[in-house]
């Protein structure tokens, strides 16, 4: 479930990420930023987990920042960070999943969670912040596009409108 998780993820990201790019930034310059600045955050927050399933030291010290990259870096950042994530999944063995990882947040407070805890989060964590880019994207007149499950399901698997499942 988790592989078919991330490739929605990674889907919506895109989505996402076109329909950005298409307000009118002189227009809606605050509602720009502002997308700009999820963008930036969920980017941050993925590279944290990325470096704590890797019990590396973290590359950010907060999780967000002061000079926010422009889209083009972000969604640089974000394919990678997708890219990395479905690699991951497929390279844990099954003892991994629950393995529990000790690290420090970015507010210097102890965390422990499991693989899969961590990876839950992840899903989670962007799913929210697309969320709210979709208000600014309606505020800014550009139509959100729409980032569920089921229209993922049956834009990538045709068949199923049909009533057939893949094998």
């Amino acid at each position: 479930m988790f592989d078919e998780a991330f490739a929605c993820k990674r889907w919506t990201m895109r989505r996402t990420l076109e329909a950005v790019r298409a307000v009118d930034a002189q227009a809606f310059p605050a509602g720009v930023a502002f997308m700009r600045q999820q963008l930036n955050h969920i980017a941050i927050v993925e590279e944290l987990f990325r470096s704590r399933l890797l019990g590396e030291p973290a590359p950010h010290a907060a999780t967000n920042t002061a000079e926010v990259p422009a889209l083009e870096e972000l969604a640089a950042r974000l394919e990678a960070s997708d890219r990395w994530y479905v690699g991951h999944l497929a390279g844990l063995a099954p003892a991994q999943w629950d393995e529990a990882l000790r690290f420090r947040f970015a507010d210097g407070r102890d965390g422990c969670m499991t693989r899969r805890e961590i990876l839950f989060h992840v899903l989670n964590h962007s799913s929210y912040h697309r969320g709210a880019i979709g208000h600014a994207l309606d505020q800014a007149q550009v139509p959100h596009p729409a980032d569920t499950c089921t229209v993922f399901l049956h834009e990538t698997q045709p068949g199923r409108r049909d009533g057939r499942l893949p094998d």
